[in-house]
């Protein structure tokens, strides 16, 4: 029996101060939204640490020469294409190239996201062709697949409330099997960062002054 070879897919933003949390930005100011999102990150890979998969950051920008500490379960990206379905497209058949064949990719912005939902998750995908965790906004904060369906990327309208239910039609129509996880919040807005600021308080920075430092000088070089 062949044996299943998992990977995890991070889509991340680089620290760039005004490029991050924008929606929240708008209530808290782009310094606090910047000082939000690195608590994100760092919430998101204290999850990851017992998660026993190989790991591959998709950065949106620019890889970062300065990186915090990753252990060899990690591999860097750079995102490629002109919308989110065409950049998560063509992660996942990077991905698939490389002999992967179950893929999931995550975001870094839910605070709700535990290490045994994303167990879960692959272990659906042993089972069933894709797996969705679906957000309270209607988008989803999850999606697996262990085959690449590429029209789970097309004709989707992204940043909308029709993600998820427009994603689970597609499968059905397609006689695509499909399980789910728990539906889960995102922070995106002010009202969910209050609901989980003082939670995310509590998550040991994984990020440092320098290391935004070292991002924002990149960054001014490209």
């Amino acid at each position: 029996m062949k044996e299943n070879k998992p990977a995890l897919i991070i889509f991340q933003k680089n620290l760039i101060l005004g490029r991050v949390k924008t929606r929240l930005a708008a209530d808290i100011g782009d310094e606090a939204a910047l000082v939000a999102y690195k608590s994100l990150l760092s919430y998101t890979y204290e999850v990851l640490n017992d998660l026993s998969v190989d790991k591959y950051i998709f950065y949106a920008d620019y890889i970062p020469v300065a990186k915090p500490s990753f252990d060899e379960s990690y591999h860097f990206e750079l995102q490629e294409g002109d919308d989110l379905g065409e950049r998560m497209s063509k992660a996942f058949q990077t991905l698939f190239a490389k002999g992967y064949d179950s893929l999931i990719i995550i975001g870094t912005d839910c605070a709700e996201l535990t290490t045994d939902i994303l167990k879960d998750s692959f272990s659906i995908l042993e089972q069933k062709d894709a797996v969705i965790g679906p957000a309270t906004d209607g988008g989803y904060y999850l999606l697996g697949m262990s085959k690449f369906i590429p029209g789970l990327f097309e004709n989707i309208p992204w940043s909308t409330e029709l993600v998820a239910r427009r994603s689970k039609e597609y499968l059905s129509l397609n006689n695509l099997s499909c399980g789910t996880v728990p539906v889960l919040s995102d922070v995106d807005l002010l009202a969910d960062w209050k609901r989980f600021e003082s939670k995310l308080k509590l998550v040991k920075p994984r990020f440092s002054d320098e290391d935004l430092k070292e991002d924002i000088k990149q960054n001014t070089s490209q």
